[in-house]
């Protein structure tokens, strides 16, 4: 399984972080299977950063094997999706690029893809999902995937060109302005629509 992550796909976000606001392919990062956090399994902050920020996504999971999907059949090729979190130690992000290394670190540390339960498609269109983020019990952050740079199925048409897709990878779709620290103690939640789908805590 592979967790595939789109960054910088929303131009509010990209304003807010001071990054390129224009970019002309999709930027992709990955993050190891040991990233992944579910089930409503509690997030322990990492003693190697004092800036662990929330950026709330929409993530879709493969159900088939594929390569060089085009973008008209990328549809073909998940049926789910839910509410994600990638977590990301913001002050070693800040580290590496002033010094213009990888950040991998900073995204793909362990317990970093934290998803909630996935929820079927039929009926919903997703390119056009709202979606927000409650932390404890005030909305942090709220968008849309109409707002998406580059929609679901560009990323799965690209993505594709260069890594075979298999059964139950996810891809994080990217997200919107709004990102911040979290602390011990935090609860977070995450919706689609009115749909509560993500529900764990901060240790």
């Amino acid at each position: 399984m592979k967790i595939i992550c789109a960054g910088m796909n929303y131009t509010a976000h990209n304003k807010e972080l001071n990054n390129p606001l224009i970019v002309e392919t999709p930027v992709i990062f990955m993050k190891p299977d040991t990233a992944l956090l579910k089930d409503g399994k509690p997030f322990y902050l990492p003693d190697f950063s004092s800036d662990m920020q929330y950026e709330t996504e929409i993530v879709v999971r493969i159900n088939r094997l594929g390569k060089n999907i085009a973008k008209r059949f990328a549809r073909r090729y998940y049926s789910e999706a839910t509410v994600g979190i990638d977590m990301t130690a913001r002050d070693l992000q800040r580290n590496f690029r002033q010094e213009g290394l990888p950040w991998e670190l900073c995204k793909s540390f362990d317990n970093s893809a934290v998803t909630g339960d996935f929820i079927p498609l039929e009926g919903l269109e997703i390119d056009s999902l709202p979606f927000h983020l409650a932390i404890d019990g005030k909305t942090v952050q709220e968008s849309n995937t109409a707002f998406m740079r580059f929609k679901t199925d560009e990323i799965i048409e690209y993505v594709s060109r260069f890594i075979t897709l298999k059964m139950g990878d996810l891809i994080f779709t990217g997200t919107p302005a709004g990102v911040g620290k979290v602390e011990i103690g935090n609860h977070l939640q995450g919706y689609i629509g009115d749909t509560k789908l993500l529900d764990f805590r901060i240790k």
